[in-house]
């Protein structure tokens, strides 16, 4: 196979798998986009966390929320919890680093918030513990994942959301998590502004 033809590859395979992650995923974005609606309209926050390009994710998401997305309108209130190296640092260092993320849900989260957990497998370890953490808080979750859900998929209550794509390849599994993230964004303004003039 040539190198063109690779990358030909390449974009029908994310084509195939977003259409796939279309059918599987369009209702459980919706309610996700009203459960965070509700958080923020009640003065309520949306903490993001994932490791590696979840984390990226994550500070792409909480940075369209605290700026804006395509549509000017107040700051939403967000929080990347994969920012500050001296808080991850020190818990990783100090106690382990599959608490660098509860403890930040410890001190910060209050009932009504929601945690936006994000992996691409849906095992790991640091997430699972912010979800628990969340759980036991009274905090909504929003588990963006792949591959089946993984161990993740398990914690959610029935008031959680799960949007899972339907694919096990991480790399489109994370192509999809960047067009669910951008959906959100859209979503959460349409509602809260309505139609563009």
């Amino acid at each position: 196979m040539s190198i063109e033809q690779r990358v030909r590859k390449q974009f029908e395979d994310s084509i195939a798998t977003k259409r796939s992650a279309l059918e599987a995923m369009d209702g459980p974005i919706t309610r996700a986009i009203a459960l965070m609606v509700t958080s923020l309209q009640a003065g309520g926050k949306i903490m993001a966390c994932g490791n590696g390009g979840s984390a990226a994710d994550s500070q792409h998401f909480s940075a369209e929320l605290l700026n804006r997305f395509e549509r000017e309108r107040a700051p939403l209130a967000a929080i990347a919890l994969t920012t500050d190296t001296s808080t991850l640092t020190s818990i990783a260092n100090d106690y382990r680093y599959e608490e660098v993320f509860s403890k930040q849900v410890r001190a910060l989260g209050r009932r009504g918030d929601v945690l936006l957990a994000i992996s691409t497998s849906g095992n790991s370890p640091n997430v699972i513990e912010a979800m628990k953490v969340a759980a036991a808080a009274g905090i909504a979750i929003v588990a963006l994942t792949g591959k089946g859900g993984g161990k993740m998929a398990a914690l959610l209550g029935v008031n959680d959301v799960h949007l899972c794509v339907p694919a096990d390849k991480t790399a489109r599994i994370q192509e999809v998590h960047l067009l669910t993230l951008h959906c959100l964004c859209d979503g959460i303004d349409h509602t809260l502004l309505g139609d563009p003039e």
